[in-house]
């Protein structure tokens, strides 16, 4: 590949003569290493070409990590391939250090952190930055034998894997046998338990297990350390120990970078973590699978923002592996996959889900309503307080509530306009009963806060906390157990004995023996969200919740307090397939995500309309016409930030799955050229965000 003069230094030519300065001799053979450098700047892009000095000349492989020098700096990279001669045009520079003989970017990693940055027009230096751990220099020595490389893997043992927790699943079994003979099905399974020996994390384990009685590796995505505790211990038993490596920056960089060179060198063959393991380097991979992949955690925060499902079917198509999309709910994304026929649904039948699953009541219908007429005003209705008195006399009651804190809102009494912090315009909220009022962004005191609206000095709550309902609960229930789960203290587990467990939405315990009974609070506050995924991430909310009550044949009962008919009455059903049908259905008809693609550009508004601009002028040329909403001002949701200013504005583009690719291409170039030439501050630019609707 050709280089910038601007940037790549050049060498006095004569480079056949396999001479460099200095006398160094270069390489014999394949004397030319293609370097990816590591830079967030769009224009560097691409790989460069160095010589290969001789006494580098065996360390210098492809996928190690390499020092050049570039425009006088120097930088790190990767070692991409080996070459015999280069198209570069000038003589080469030489490589400046071969920082490890470690091979850490396998050929399958490389080619999928491409893919990546095509699909999300960003840098593949930046998709190595989440694929490629940070390195610990102590566990490289005598690799690969400090890891026990020079030990088999155990063999895989033969038979039929174990069926019980896919056994209330139609077609369960068969995708296990499926998998265990070296197939590669794809499916999409809705499991529903979430606890107990037929909860999800023993769906996902034998799963791996198949797949690695076949003598292939596993990669299993979750979202968060307590998920991935319970499908390590899931996994103990089925497999042996020494085959499993976690992947989770939790844990630290040195265990992680152990169980990465782990799979690197074959040692271990089921990678199990958080949103970066999906590029672990698994050999022989024959099965992908996300769990839970509606929720938000699976996003990566930083450029260029990919989420851990779509790195997984980018592999899936890329090796021609398994793929399994498991969640208590199904997302749009997951349906589309489905009506495509990219996947296939494995199923139960009506009967086996009415004797596994809660029985669910909504405070809402019209029978409900018969009995209590105030219980659309009320939080906690008649019939939600009778489930939790009658529950708590079988084991613990679960108590989901959408609000961390205390007060986390704080509304004017006189005009119920939100309260705001005088400095910087920040929500107030309360910490306790006695606390004073003071902002959620810089923390500043508000004790005589006056309303900018009607000039008013008295404050009311305008949301209740977990905090606040665990104390009401407390009183309405003397001397039962309360216990609080939400924000930084968030609880892995509770055990069988009699208490509430007060939770924020994400934040639920699992019981030993599943719940006697859960309350769903706050369901309309949810739903009001001002965001277009409001009802789905509510409904994922509420069946990941209602599946760790026992089943309804041991007295399981779940009552939810919304008022939505669509989204209470998915829940009532157990029908979490029909109503990702349905939102698939509206979002196709008014073409929003993920019906089409979406990219935003967010920036100040002259540097967001000249690459809009850009990028319009060359689609049109194409014959392409996007849909553009914008550039409109953004509505913040947090504080302003160094990389986000109250200024900033944001357009958003739509586009088609059928001319993605060539949108996508043209705005991974416009992007590169206007970091290239300097001229305009630049953008964020995002592609399929959740958060931007």
């Amino acid at each position: 590949m050709g280089s910038d003069s601007s940037v790549q230094p050049t060498l006095l030519q004569g480079f056949p003569a396999r001479k460099m300065p200095g006398g160094v001799a270069v390489a014999a053979q394949l004397p030319v290493a293609r370097v990816l450098v590591e830079s967030s700047l769009p224009h560097l892009d691409r790989p460069f070409d160095y010589a290969v000095p001789e006494p580098l000349d065996q360390a210098a492989q492809p996928g190690t990590r390499v020092k050049v020098k570039f425009n006088g700096q120097d930088l790190s990279g990767y070692l991409l391939e080996r070459l015999e001669e280069s198209d570069a045009g000038h003589t080469l520079v030489p490589l400046a250090k071969v920082v490890s003989p470690v091979q850490v970017l396998a050929p399958a990693v490389r080619d999928l952190a491409t893919a990546v940055a095509a699909r999300y027009a960003g840098t593949v230096s930046d998709v190595l930055r989440l694929a490629v751990p940070p390195r610990v220099a102590k566990l490289e020595k005598d690799y690969p034998h400090s890891l026990g490389a020079e030990e088999a893997v155990p063999a895989p043992e033969a038979g039929t894997p174990a069926v019980s927790a896919w056994g209330a699943y139609r077609t369960g079994a068969a995708f296990l046998r499926h998998l265990a003979g070296g197939g590669s099905p794809r499916a999409v399974v809705n499991p529903l338990q979430g606890y107990g020996p037929a909860g999800w994390p023993d769906l996902l384990a034998q799963a791996a297990a198949a797949a690695y009685a076949s003598g292939r590796g596993s990669v299993l995505v979750v979202p968060d350390y307590r998920d991935l505790d319970r499908l390590e211990e899931a996994l103990n038993g089925l497999v042996p120990s020494g085959a499993v490596a976690r992947l989770t920056a939790d844990d630290g960089p040195t265990p992680r970078y152990r169980n990465f060179l782990r799979l690197l060198a074959g040692t271990a063959k089921i990678a199990i973590g958080t949103r970066s393991a999906a590029f672990a380097p698994v050999q022989d991979l024959g099965l992908v699978a996300c769990w839970d992949d509606g929720d938000d955690l699976h996003i990566e925060q930083r450029a260029p923002y990919a989420h851990a499902r779509e790195v997984l079917l980018l592999r899936a198509e890329q090796e021609g592996t398994a793929c399994l999309l498991a969640g208590h709910a199904r997302s749009t994304e997951v349906q589309r996959l489905v009506e495509a026929g990219w996947a296939v649904p494995v199923e139960t039948e009506r009967g086996t889900l009415r004797r596994t699953v809660a029985r669910v009541v909504s405070t809402a219908d019209s029978f409900e309503q018969a009995r209590d007429p105030l219980a659309t005003l009320a939080r906690l209705p008649h019939a939600a307080w009778q489930a939790a008195k009658e529950g708590l006399e079988r084991g613990p009651v679960l108590v989901q509530v959408a609000r961390a804190g205390y007060a986390p809102s704080l509304v004017c009494e006189t005009c119920r306009e939100p309260a705001r912090c005088g400095r910087c315009q920040g929500p107030l909220a309360l910490a306790g009963t006695s606390a004073l009022p003071q902002c959620r962004w810089c923390s500043t005191p508000a004790p005589d806060w006056k309303c900018s609206h009607c000039g008013g000095r008295r404050l009311r709550k305008g949301a209740t906390g977990v905090l606040r309902t665990a104390e009401e609960l407390g009183r309405a229930f003397p001397g039962t157990t309360v216990i609080t789960s939400s924000g930084d203290q968030v609880k892995a587990r509770v055990g069988p004995g009699k208490a509430l467990v007060v939770a924020t939405v994400g934040a639920e315990p699992v019981a030993e023996d599943g719940y006697a009974a859960a309350l769903l609070l706050d369901g309309d506050s949810l739903l009001r969200r001002e965001t277009l995924r409001a009802g789905e991430d509510t409904v994922r909310r509420w069946f990941n919740a209602a599946a760790l009550v026992r089943p309804a044949p041991d007295k399981g009962l779940v009552v939810v307090t919304a008022s939505d008919a669509a989204a209470t009455g998915a829940l009532l059903r157990w029908d979490p397939a029909g109503y990702a049908q349905r939102e698939l259905s509206l979002r196709t008809e008014l073409q929003l995500p993920p019906a089409v693609r979406i990219a935003s550009v967010t920036g100040p508004r002259a540097a967001v309309e000249h690459f809009t601009g850009a990028v319009e002028a060359d689609l049109a040329r194409a014959g392409i016409t996007l849909r553009a909403a914008g550039p409109a001002p953004l509505l913040l949701t947090a504080p302003p930030s160094g990389r986000r200013s109250a200024e900033d504005v944001r357009t958003l583009l739509f586009f088609p799955y059928g001319q993605a690719s060539a949108v996508v291409r043209v705005l991974r170039v416009t992007r590169a050229a206007v970091a290239a030439k300097r001229a305009i501050d630049p953008v964020q630019l995002r592609l399929d965000g959740v958060d931007v609707l």
